[in-house]
């Protein structure tokens, strides 16, 4: 996979034979990767070229050119429960966390007007599986309560986006519906998120200085693949001809660069590839394929000559509806090795629950100095933004042929119930299917006793077939949103589409094409304007398909909730503020504090006889060759007790000379923490600290070390140690 760089013009779990991989990690580090869901990550020796390869990619342009803009980066620990806590993305209930594969962050990118400070917006990227209004109510309550400077940061300027990472805990979403899966809503999970997105705002406030920006391009053509490519053949093919592919390839790259000293401080990006490397039966907490990316590259970048310290990397999201990192496609795990229907992705059995999207086992990428090349200098001071909140209820606009038609209250289709080949979903349900399935009287059911759509609804959203009429459900408490929040960032030529929704492939490409042409004949006329759209955003509200697109009714369109004109309504919403008089709607409503929750808290830790918290009871072995996994199994305790945010739980430590050097922690990759009840009566637990060494580990003597806390029966909360014996690696 080759990345070229062109400069913008002016202006218990399931088993597959493929490995999981954290494939858009690969994109910026050239490494040859394998991981399956019992094994390891193992790196080539292409490992040491691709952070050169990093490196290179990053260095300043010879003279600095453009704009000067106040510039703002930080980062911060999200990193909530990571046992005992459904994952967020799938909507799996099985899948409830047993441990830790890499730590997740808040990432803030601030960018401010020298001239006018007050004109600035920060947009965040969470390793989540989306923004959402209860996360954003906390984030901007945090804000104003910081008082002095920090009240310049609000509604209207702050984006909350996500990376779409399925594999972080859940529990923190505003509205109902996903909240089922993880029992209700978990204020832990909730604040760690919160309280991170804060500390990223203050930290890139704090690092602010007169800097430039520079836009470019990457082409990844091997990085994403269309998952729902019958229904993108809906669109009209005099529009799919203005393009070359199905799914976007193109990486769009902003470098943040300061003036003192031209050193890098950050990148923001925005690509757009489902955050599903890692599958439905993963339990393991990561910020998946971008957030694992993000932390490699910043490690990579922490002694490089180019960068400041503090290097921030975002991999925020694209249009990423309809795309997939499994890009060998979808096949039938039930023993045929055919690939999935095209029409419906089921298998011979007529069902969808075999049919399975499948990533590489390895990929080699060589992006080699694609990110060297300066880019396209950001010019004109001006730096904007503007948010309202728009009901989403039956909202009347004209199309461009001047018919006049109408969004919807929040509803799901029948598809939605099957999932997609990232993670198919229950029963016999099929995408691309018009009706209950008859071996599921259950459903049926269901749907009665929820609430039969009115008939009004029911013509509002064909040919969706409801199956959850979510937004007319509002008992205990609305279950999804008809409120959403309408955003646009500015800074020079450069624009931000900040989405509440997940657009797919063509849906971007013509939100993106209404607001280029609108900034060109306003105000962009002698500088042809740069188009991003990120999110899921500030509200999610599942998809966004083209009127097309919803026609076929596979999972992108049945869970486009405003029916099938909410693409245009966007756009309609979306070039231009709206008159003072159409932005008065009420704010999305707030569920936090009435939020049912069945999450139960920990209730004790102990230790078995003799043993003591902290006791290493299987030691590693004396001598490893590289690439081998060394194991280590302590005397554990509950780690909600403590989230140790900005800290660690686990670490490998080095001997240097007369003392111990750490080497890796749980933001790394390839360390892995796994925590198990081993008694629930008696309170004992077990943590495994595996180290997948590579091939590219550094000879000499190691030892790995557990941080833990212990909640008594009566008491409180004990912090505690433990340490392995030491081992050599050769």
């Amino acid at each position: 996979m080759a990345g070229q760089f062109r400069n913008q013009s002016p202006g218990a779990p399931r088993r597959t034979v493929f490995g999981l991989i954290c494939a858009f990690t690969l994109l910026l580090l050239g490494i040859f990767a394998t991981t399956n869901f019992n094994g390891p990550v193992q790196h080539n020796l292409k490992a040491r070229q691709a952070a050169n390869d990093i490196r290179s990619a990053t260095k300043e342009r010879a003279e600095a050119t453009g704009d000067k803009y106040l510039l703002g980066v930080g980062k911060a620990d999200i990193t909530g429960p990571i046992v005992e806590l459904n994952l967020a993305g799938y909507a799996s209930l099985p899948q409830v966390g047993t441990g830790l594969r890499q730590r997740i962050y808040s990432r803030a990118f601030i960018v401010g007007d020298v001239n006018k400070p007050k004109d600035r917006f920060a947009y965040l990227v969470l390793d989540t599986q989306g923004g959402d209004t209860a996360v954003r109510n906390g984030i901007l309550e945090g804000l104003a309560a910081l008082g002095g400077d920090y009240a310049m940061y609000g509604q209207s300027n702050v984006a909350v986006t996500a990376t779409h990472s399925h594999s972080g805990p859940g529990a923190w979403f505003n509205y109902l519906l996903p909240q089922i899966t993880s029992l209700g809503f978990s204020k832990q999970s909730y604040q760690a998120i919160v309280d991170g997105g804060i500390l990223s705002i203050k930290r890139a406030h704090e690092s602010m200085q007169e800097g430039y920006l520079d836009i470019g391009t990457v082409d990844i053509d091997d990085g994403n693949l269309s998952r729902s490519l019958y229904a993108y053949l809906a669109n009209p093919e005099s529009e799919r001809s203005k393009y070359s592919t199905d799914v976007d390839k193109e990486m769009t790259v902003l470098k943040f660069k300061r003036a003192s000293d031209s050193k890098n401080i950050g990148v923001l990006t925005w690509y757009a590839v489902h955050g599903t490397s890692m599958l439905e039966n993963n339990t393991h907490v990561s910020g998946d394929n971008k957030g694992v990316a993000a932390v490699m590259f910043e490690k990579a970048m922490t002694n490089d000559a180019s960068a400041a310290p503090g290097f921030v990397a975002g991999f925020s999201q694209a249009n990423v509806g309809d795309t997939t990192p499994n890009v060998l496609g979808a096949y039938c795990d039930d023993g045929s090795g055919a690939m999935c229907s095209f029409e419906n992705s089921t298998c011979a059995d007529g069902k969808s629950q075999s049919c399975h999207g499948r990533g590489p086992l390895f990929q080699n990428v060589d992006l080699g100095d694609s990110l060297a090349s300066s880019g396209t200098p950001v010019v004109g001071s001006t730096v904007k933004s503007f948010h309202f909140f728009q009901d989403m209820q039956y909202y009347e606009f004209p199309l461009e042929d001047g018919r006049m038609v109408q969004t919807c209250p929040a509803a799901l289709g029948y598809s939605f119930a099957a999932g997609t080949t990232d993670g198919p979903g229950a029963a016999d349900f099929t995408q691309n299917n018009p009706g209950i399935p008859t071996a599921s009287p259950f459903w049926g059911i269901v749907k009665g006793l929820l609430r039969e759509p009115s008939p009004e609804q029911k013509a509002c959203q064909q040919p969706k077939p409801v199956l959850l009429d979510v937004g007319e459900l509002s008992v205990p408490y609305a279950w999804s949103p008809n409120i959403v929040d309408i955003q646009l960032l500015r800074v020079g030529q450069f624009i931000i589409i900040v989405s509440p929704s997940e657009a797919t492939t063509m849906s971007g490409r013509r939100w993106r094409a209404a607001i280029k042409s609108a900034a060109a004949s306003e105000f962009l006329q002698d500088t042809e304007p740069v188009v991003v759209l990120g999110g899921p955003a500030n509200t999610y509200s599942h998809y966004l398909a083209t009127p097309e697109e919803y026609g076929i009714q596979r999972y992108e369109g049945a869970s486009t909730l405003f029916g099938k004109w909410q693409l245009p309504a966007f756009i309609n919403l979306t070039p231009r503020p709206p008159p003072a008089h159409r932005r008065r709607v009420r704010p999305p409503p707030d569920n936090r504090n009435n939020s049912l929750s069945f999450i139960t808290g920990v209730a004790f830790d102990n230790t078995p006889a003799g043993k003591k918290f902290g006791d290493c009871t299987t030691q590693p072995s004396a001598s490893y060759a590289r690439g081998a996994v060394v194991n280590s199994t302590f005397v554990g305790a509950n780690p909600r007790n403590n989230l140790r945010l900005e800290g660690t739980f686990a670490s490998i430590e080095k001997k240097d000379g007369n003392g111990w050097v750490q080497v890796r922690d749980d933001s790394d990759w390839d360390l892995v923490y796994t925590w198990t009840r081993t008694n629930w009566a008696l309170g004992y637990s077990d943590v495994v600290i595996s180290w997948e060494t590579g091939i590219n580990a550094e000879p000499g003597t190691y030892r790995t070390r557990y941080f833990g806390d212990s909640k008594a029966l009566i008491g409180g909360i004990s912090a505690f140690e433990g340490a392995s014996n030491t081992f050599t690696v050769t």
